[in-house]
């Protein structure tokens, strides 16, 4: 029996591989012969550094960057060394810089957040020989349109005297001139997988301002002026570059930084998830596979809306494999699941517990592995 395991975190508990190993011992007990394989899995947001450096043999690199109040937060992002197409590859989470976890929550106002250290992270990871970047830019505690990123890579977001603007949205209501003379050379050699799954355009209704502002702080006139302050940056950019669209969808992702990536750098915004299994090669693994594992923390009805179990699923369903996942809850209308690829689903728990129990990673592990036993132990009854 072959089996694909491709597990993604138990948030705040177990990381993918540490999920995938636990399945992995609970499938040895009962199919001591069996051939399993443990996939790193994730779906672009948080987790996906650790995943994808882990799961393709990086390494993780910790540096200090200015965060998104000003002051420094340290970050980590992983290089996966001879990548492919020229260049190592950088795995990033915008979060790491510039999250809206990095805020305490009175003091979060994206008029002064930043994006500054976002570019630092680049900046650094082009210097110890990155050109593919892959980007996670989920929870995002900005609005600043990506010209703090921008600035730091050495564009030139300037006021009316020559001077750069100031950290956060308020810098764009200072901004007259943009310049990249001073642009980091190695730019023009990278390329940006950016994992966006939302389709917001950077201004209007949909826009960032008036969707997302109001969770990082923004009252209704904030939202108003910023909105206005975007649209006038995106015409100052598209004067510049003309292939620049502020209509594009995704350019309104982590306030605007998917703009700043589309029109600024060589970037395409994709599924995270899409983007993952491609990287990790998965569909290699699965072709051959006899069971699919899968599964997260809690399976749920917005699970088949994008998260890593259905895209495996899905995955898996191109080749007429069965497709098993394990929980750490299941909601009422997980079942959903069950009609886009996932052929049974298993919450783990096996007594009553609290959450801060159920989610100790050595019970959780314990949890996983003799959930998997029980499986496929019946499993092994069947083809028997």
């Amino acid at each position: 029996m072959h089996i694909v395991i491709a597990m993604d975190s138990f948030k705040g508990s177990l990381s993918s591989l540490e999920a995938g190993n636990a399945v992995k011992k609970g499938i040895e007990r009962a199919v001591p012969h069996a051939g399993i394989q443990v996939r790193p899995l994730a779906d672009g947001g948080e987790g996906t550094v650790e995943a994808l450096t882990q799961g393709m043999g990086g390494a993780l690199e910790r540096i200090r960057v200015t965060g998104p109040l000003g002051s420094p937060v340290e970050c980590a992002y992983g290089i996966i060394k001879n990548g492919k197409k020229g260049g190592h590859t950088a795995v990033m989470e915008m979060s790491g810089a510039a999250g809206i976890t990095l805020v305490d929550a009175p003091d979060r106002n994206p008029l002064y957040t930043t994006t500054y250290g976002v570019g630092e992270m680049i900046k650094d990871a082009i210097s110890k020989g990155c050109r593919r970047f892959l980007m996670g830019i989920g929870g995002s505690a900005t609005n600043d349109g990506g010209t703090g990123m921008l600035t730091a890579l050495g564009f030139g977001m300037l006021k009316k005297d020559g001077t750069p603007v100031s950290f956060g949205a308020k810098g764009l209501a200072e901004l007259e001139t943009i310049t990249d003379n001073a642009m980091l050379p190695q730019l023009k050699e990278c390329t940006f997988r950016i994992a966006c799954d939302v389709t917001n355009p950077l201004c209007g209704p949909q826009g960032c301002s008036a969707v997302f502002g109001p969770q990082k702080g923004a009252d209704p006139e904030t939202v108003a002026q910023m909105d206005g302050w975007l649209a006038r940056y995106a015409a100052l950019t598209a004067a510049k570059y003309p292939h620049a669209d502020a209509k594009a969808a995704g350019t309104g992702a982590a306030g605007g930084l998917g703009f700043a990536f589309l029109s600024y750098t060589n970037a395409v915004l994709e599924s995270g998830i899409q983007i993952v299994l491609e990287e990790t090669g998965l569909e290699s693994y699965i072709k051959d596979a006899d069971i699919v594992v899968t599964g997260e923390g809690k399976l749920d009805g917005q699970t088949v809306f994008g998260k890593a179990p259905v895209g495996v699923a899905k995955l898996a369903k191109k080749y007429g494999k069965k497709v098993v996942a394990f929980s750490g809850c299941a909601t009422e209308d997980a079942s959903a699941c069950n009609t886009h690829g996932i052929d049974a689903f298993f919450p783990v728990l096996r007594t009553i517990q609290t959450l801060p129990e159920a989610m100790q990673p050595f019970r959780a592990s314990q949890n996983l592995c003799e959930t998997a036993e029980q499986v496929f132990r019946l499993v092994r009854c069947l083809q028997e």
